[in-house]
């Protein structure tokens, strides 16, 4: 009896190994992917995410904001496969870009945004600039009512902030002191929740909860960032170190895929890499994409 009890019990040993075989088999581990970064590639890094899920159930993708400059140091440092970024690696102190590998998945553009009740629709670069810089302080000054200006400024390390003084500052100006924020949704609720403010988010964060302003009468649209006429806008990269994992690599091809690209990308209000007509270096060097 105790030998047929040994047998049972070491048949439904084997017989579990056996299952448990299968089972692994049929549903191999899932591979992990984990972006932090950019808030401004946030939303579209979630849809992607979210859409690449569904077909592919072995890899499971963790999408976090925290801005450019903790995405790339993280990434860096091999604490995450992906570091997000509106910024090239070579813009971030402390950042060693040649120990990087650069992977451009989209176009942000930039708008700066008032409150919808104030009335300004129009600015001119001019005008833009001395109001970051301190020089304009009332909106009277600009066509508008008598309500002094709050600016909204990003905080230092956002690619946001880095690419909007890119283009609106000029040599030797100097931001005027101001709130600061770290995320692009954070400025927007305080910009609609305070009459006189003004600030710059990207294109996927506007609604109608706050009023985008044109500049020297040009609308802030994908079509006008795509040949530059509308020069507020950056690339959105995905930093990996120089051998990304065989997930990571699949999860960037996906994203650069031309299914995606005119569909999700467009769809959250971003511009195609596709259908630049100019390309932008580091420096802020624009020429026409051959």
């Amino acid at each position: 009896m105790r030998r047929i009890l040994l047998g049972i019990i070491l048949a439904a040993l084997v017989g579990g190994l056996g299952a448990g075989w299968v089972a692994a088999k049929h549903h191999p581990a899932q591979e992990k992917v984990t972006i932090v970064g950019s808030t401004a590639l946030q939303p579209l890094a979630e849809a992607v995410a979210a859409r690449y899920r569904q077909g592919q159930s072995t890899t499971n993708i963790t999408v976090q904001g925290g801005g450019s400059g903790t995405g790339l140091s993280q990434v860096q440092a091999g604490a995450v496969n992906i570091g997000s970024a509106d910024i090239f690696a070579s813009q971030q102190d402390g950042i060693d870009a040649h120990k990087l590998r650069d992977h451009i998945v989209a176009v942000s553009g930039i708008a700066p945004i008032v409150n919808p009740k104030l009335g300004v629709k129009n600015l001119t670069m001019t005008q833009l600039r001395r109001i970051f810089t301190g020089q304009i302080t009332n909106w009277r000054q600009v066509g508008g009512p008598d309500l002094p200006i709050t600016v909204i400024n990003r905080a230092n390390g956002s690619g946001t902030r880095l690419a909007f003084e890119q283009t609106v500052l000029t040599k030797g100006d100097h931001a005027v002191q101001a709130q600061e924020q770290d995320s692009n949704g954070t400025v927007k609720e305080i910009v609609t929740n305070t009459p006189g403010a003004i600030s710059y988010i990207s294109f996927a964060y506007l609604n109608k909860t706050v009023q985008p302003l044109k500049i020297n009468g040009v609308a802030p649209t994908a079509s006008n960032v795509t040949t530059n006429r509308w020069p507020l806008w950056s690339y959105e990269h995905l930093y990996t170190q120089r051998q990304p994992s065989r997930a990571t690599q699949q999860f960037i091809k996906y994203m650069q895929s031309g299914k995606v690209q005119n569909g999700l990308v467009k769809e959250a209000n971003y511009v195609s890499i596709h259908e630049m007509k100019v390309t932008k270096s580091a420096t802020g060097q624009v020429s026409e994409r051959k």
